[in-house]
């Protein structure tokens, strides 16, 4: 039976990435690292057992742009590659739809990314060593953070917001790259509205505004919906400046279409932006150990975060 494009790619399933867990091997904290609506947002800082390198590696814990406690802590427990060379490693929550759509989880992470950066010394971290990485959705929202322009927090006494949320090197597994031409060109995923519901994230792609007459937030207009897709594409945010990035994506991925990264690498060598892919053989969205591949950016955050 001939599958639907559209609802096979857009059903975007925390990637089953399986490692062998020590927890032994490192210590971690919980952080509250912001607040939105009465509620805190957190994360787990990762600290090695040996000598810490001054570098920070952010772990964005997202699947389905969904996020949990527990997903951070698998994140955390599989995360020896980056522990074992000294690295600290930060394993970010976020928002999740249904609450939250797409682009207030990215105000999170770039939230997250400035607080780490204020407070560097107390992390005993480098300011301008700090790499990020995610899989699939979490892949896609490390993009965006790092593709994306740093825009100053508007209104804000906070003085976490007046420092950088730029990241200095990405390396992300099989994240979306381009919903207005999704498999080919001309395939708009974000307003296919049944499909996204059946594939569940419907809520992801539900952008909503304040609306000064009604006093209410409501939903954004069709063509602002389409704008904002764009916006949340990172292909379309590459520019010469951006940090190196690394992608890891396998040839039989039908949740995500490899020529989501093979677009956006071709995009990022234009643009003169460090950039490599790594296409794994057989690889579907995501698959039973991925060490290999996470040594493989492990080497480019080595490479780049100097």
């Amino acid at each position: 039976m001939k599958k639907n494009p559209l609802l096979v790619i857009l059903c975007l399933l925390f990637p089953v990435i399986l490692h062998a867990q020590d927890s032994s091997r490192y210590l971690k904290t919980e952080i509250i690292y912001g607040r939105k609506d009465g509620m805190a947002l957190t994360m787990l800082e990762v600290v090695p057992n040996i000598k810490p390198n001054g570098k920070a590696i952010i772990s964005v814990a997202s699947g389905n742009w969904m996020s949990s406690y527990k997903w951070a802590l698998r994140q955390a427990e599989n995360s020896n590659v980056y522990l074992d060379a000294g690295y600290t490693v930060f394993v970010v929550m976020h928002g999740s739809q249904p609450m939250y759509a797409i682009d207030e989880e990215v105000s999170d992470l770039k939230r997250a990314v400035r607080f780490i950066r204020y407070n560097a010394a107390q992390y005993k971290i480098d300011p301008a060593r700090i790499g990020i990485t995610g899989y699939s959705s979490g892949g896609h929202l490390s993009l965006e953070v790092a593709l994306t322009d740093d825009v100053p927090v508007k209104d804000s006494d906070d003085p976490v917001d007046k420092v950088s949320s730029r990241v200095q090197a990405v390396a992300e597994f099989f994240g979306p790259a381009d919903f207005l031409n999704w498999g080919r060109q001309g395939l708009n995923a974000a307003i296919f509205e049944p499909m996204l519901r059946q594939a569940r994230v419907a809520a992801a792609f539900d952008f909503k505004d304040w609306n000064d007459s009604l006093q209410l937030i409501v939903p954004v207009s069709h063509a602002r919906r389409i704008e904002m897709a764009k916006e949340l594409s990172p292909i379309y945010a590459v520019s010469k400046d951006d940090p190196p990035v690394f992608i890891v994506h396998g040839d039989a991925d039908l949740l995500v279409p490899l020529q989501q990264s093979t677009s956006l690498l071709q995009k990022l060598k234009d643009a003169g932006v460090p950039a490599d892919i790594m296409i794994k053989k057989g690889g579907a969205h995501g698959w039973k150990n991925a060490e290999e591949e996470e040594k493989l950016c492990l080497a480019w955050f080595d490479k780049y975060l100097k």
